[in-house]
Parts: structure tokens; sequence; C-alpha cells
């Protein structure tokens, strides 16, 4: 692995909406993503390419779960109706097609899910004999809650936030060239072939698929890896059926899960390295680094990468965050040494932002 640039883990995953508050309390009830890091309204010009080539009007916001794992960004569209997906989403299919969410106790979760929310599977094994379990939220996105006991800030929750993602792909090997050598899942947990009973609540999850569940062997370093944890990627093939592309013929933005972000640290060296394996950046928000890109209440530089079937990556090198807006108090990251851990004290600083609906 290139030591030139650092990922420091998940930092969200996004999901587009039709109606960002509704989905927020949901959110929020369910999963406890209910620290605000940022929202704006302003114009999203930088992404026209995956907008039909035109800027377009939005309201997001990035909000995190307390106890670790990456946060939630949820985008809306301001000045279009969002185009839904115009047939179900299945297992394999090109895109990323689920959410990975911890619980540290997936027995526990399950049953105080079941008391608030009918739309969710039985708990099964995965392929390693360990306990999972699925939900489809009321939007159409599915998660896979994983059972994973590190916690940065104990809440007394039985949720913590994103820790993967289970992504369609057509070729396996040739997606390693993104998701290993680039974003670091270097180590094969399990490669299998088969039919899967822990698959059987996704739609069109009774098919036979490949499935590679990845990790990365180096521990994730920088500013906000403690909150992150560790984290996986699945990559899934369908071996019975043409996958569709979840993302054909609609925007970036649309409703679904629109990318899977990572925190990094030197962005210019990480570029670099990406053109050297193929994958150039597609995006890029400030091409000179001494400027930083005004994202409402942070600033910093975001890019984006596509792996081989399009699915968007984004990498944020994050220059500037609210610890306390009201007072005023905001963090330079520039200023420090980008490798060591923020102390956790101020984290729970940042933890005050809470929002209640």
């Amino acid at each position: 692995m290139d030591n030139s640039f650092l990922i420091s883990g998940i930092q969200q995953i996004g999901v587009g909406t039709t109606r960002i508050y509704e989905s927020w309390k949901w959110y929020a009830e369910h999963f406890h993503i209910n620290v605000r890091i940022l929202e704006d309204k302003n114009v999203a010009d930088i992404m026209a390419p995956y907008m039909g080539g035109q800027p377009h009007e939005k309201h997001a916001c990035i909000a995190i779960n307390m106890q670790g794992g990456g946060g939630f960004e949820i985008w809306q569209f301001s000045d279009r109706q969002p185009t839904p997906i115009d047939f179900q989403i299945g297992v394999g299919d090109l895109g990323i097609f689920a959410g990975k969410i911890k619980s540290p106790n997936i027995e526990s979760f399950h049953q105080e899910m079941g008391k608030k929310y009918h739309n969710i599977s039985p708990i099964y094994a995965n392929p390693l004999g360990e306990p999972t379990f699925y939900i489809l939220d009321p939007f159409g996105n599915y998660f896979q809650v994983v059972e994973d006991k590190y916690l940065y800030i104990n809440e007394k929750n039985l949720v913590g936030g994103c820790i993967g993602a289970m992504i369609g792909v057509s070729d396996i090997e040739q997606s390693r060239k993104v998701y290993s050598d680039i974003l670091g899942y270097d180590t094969v947990i399990y490669d299998k072939i088969g039919t899967f009973e822990d698959l059987e609540f996704m739609h069109k999850g009774t098919e036979k698929y490949r499935r590679m569940l990845l990790s990365h062997s180096q521990k994730r370093q920088g500013a906000f890896a403690e909150l992150f944890g560790s984290s996986t990627i699945e990559l899934i093939t369908a071996l019975e059926r043409k996958p569709r592309k979840i993302y054909e013929n609609r925007y970036w933005g649309d409703p679904g899960f629109i990318q899977l972000c990572f925190d990094v640290t030197n962005m210019q060296a990480l570029s670099s390295h990406c053109e050297k394996q193929g994958f150039p950046f597609t995006v890029d928000s400030c091409k000179n680094p001494a400027i930083s890109f005004d994202m409402g209440d942070a600033a910093g530089q975001f890019t984006y990468i596509e792996d081989p079937d399009g699915t968007l990556i984004e990498f944020v090198e994050t220059h500037k965050i609210p610890i306390v807006k009201k007072l005023g108090w905001y963090l330079n990251l520039r200023k420090r040494n980008r490798k060591k851990p923020l102390p956790q004290w101020m984290l729970r600083v940042m933890g005050l932002n809470k929002v209640k609906f």
C-alpha cells in the first residue's frame, strides 16, 4: 500500500432521497444517526457531469452516530423532482445495493428493531457462521447489520454507524483494482460461490452468486480513524442473470446509495496513485491544493473515481469542521499532525450537536 497518503476509513455513505428530513428522522430514530456535522443548501455544480451536465440546487446533511462507524450523507435535489429507480434492486445489481451498519449485540438490536419496525429479516448466519440480519428502510434501501463490539463512545445504544457496503460488480478481479489496490481492502475474509440463506430477504437473494468479503490488513490512521473504526467491502457477482446498473439513466443524487466516501490525507499523492492504477479522478473540487472548497459549515477538498462498473467512490480531505458552531469554534486540520487521532473529548463536544426531530 502506498504510504504517501492516508485513507482513514469510511467517512460516510451517501443516500439520495426525495424528503431529506423524513429520511434523516428515520435514520436518527432507528440508527442513531443524529449528530449533525454539516448541513447546507447550495448549488451542486462540481457534480454536474453526473447530473445531466448541469448544476442543480440541493439540500444535504452529514450526520454521525457517536458510537463509531461512518456517517450518512443524506442528499436531496431542491430544483428538480428526483427520479426513483424503475425496477426493484436485487442482490448483485451493479452499484451499492446495501449498506453495512454495526451493532454490538445483534440479537438485542434485532429485538429492538422488531418492536419499532416491521420490514426486517430473521437473524441469519453469514458465510462465516456469524449472526447478521437485514433491514429494508421505508425508502427502498437495504442495510445489513453486522456484529461489531467496538464502541468509540459508549452511548448505551445497540447500533453504530456505517462499516461497509455490499457492492454489485461484473468482475471481482477487475473490481479489486479499486477496492484492494487503491482503498486498501487487501485481505480476503471469504470467497464463496453458491446460494446463501442470509441473502434471501433481499430481492433475487435466492439466486447463485460469488461473494468476496474484503478487509484491510493495515490499521487505519488519521484524525478520525478511531471514530470510523475498521470496515469491510463485500463484492458480489450475479451468476444466473445479467445484473442491472442501479444508476443507469438516473442522476447522482437520485434516490438510493449515491456513493461510498472515504476520509483521506494528501489528496495530491492519492491522485497520482489512482492515475497509476488506471482510475483517475473524474471530479475534483479544487485542483489547487492551497484552496479549500466551501462546504457550508465545513471546508476541504473532495474528489471522485469510478470503479470498473461506474460505482462512485468519493474521497474527502477535511480542512475545517465546526466543533461548536454557535461559539464560532472550528477545527483547522491543516495545522495539526494529520496522522494523530483527534482527542476523544473534542469529538464528545461535537456530539452535543444532536438533532432532535
